[in-house]
């Protein structure tokens, strides 16, 4: 009986990891497709020669974010809008622009950052930003958009 018992409970933890792992997979084959799609749409449409990075943006509009170099060697971000329209492309060379750790010592300057959960380059209606998700000191969700170009606060959400 003993055996049974060690049987059966093995058996339901192993059917719930398998069962976990194949939704999960499936839940991110959308992502990963029109990821594939939006960089191929930069490769074709001349945006960018190599692509080393890309995700997903969602703002007021959803974009993946591409990241390569163009046919001049110069880094690029391409955003792609999910309906995959070409015409619909923007792009910012990344030099015109602050980085990662400046938008993030921008943030920091706050002084409430407890810890940041994720950053990523997007694009709204004032051109690109640096979408940056952090807790602070009481454990609240933050939201802030920084821009790009100049390093300027956009936008705060602060307090979730």
């Amino acid at each position: 009986m003993k055996n049974w018992l060690i049987f059966i409970s093995v058996f339901m933890v192993s059917l719930s990891l398998v069962i976990s792992i194949i939704v999960l997979w499936k839940a991110e084959a959308p992502f990963r497709s029109i990821e594939e799609q939006a960089e191929q749409l930069a490769l074709d449409a001349k945006a960018l020669a190599i692509v080393s990075e890309s995700y997903t943006y969602n703002g007021k509009h959803s974009y993946v974010t591409v990241f390569g170099v163009d046919e001049n060697s110069e880094k690029k971000a391409v955003f792609v809008p999910t309906n995959l329209k070409a015409d619909s492309i923007k792009e910012v060379f990344l030099k015109d622009g602050i980085t990662e750790k400046q938008a993030l010592s921008v943030l920091k300057k706050e002084g409430n950052v407890q810890k940041v959960l994720n950053v990523k380059l997007g694009y709204e209606e004032p051109g690109a930003v640096w979408e940056i998700t952090y807790l602070n000191d009481h454990d609240k969700l933050n939201y802030v958009y920084i821009m790009f170009k100049d390093g300027d606060w956009w936008t705060r959400i602060t307090n979730l």
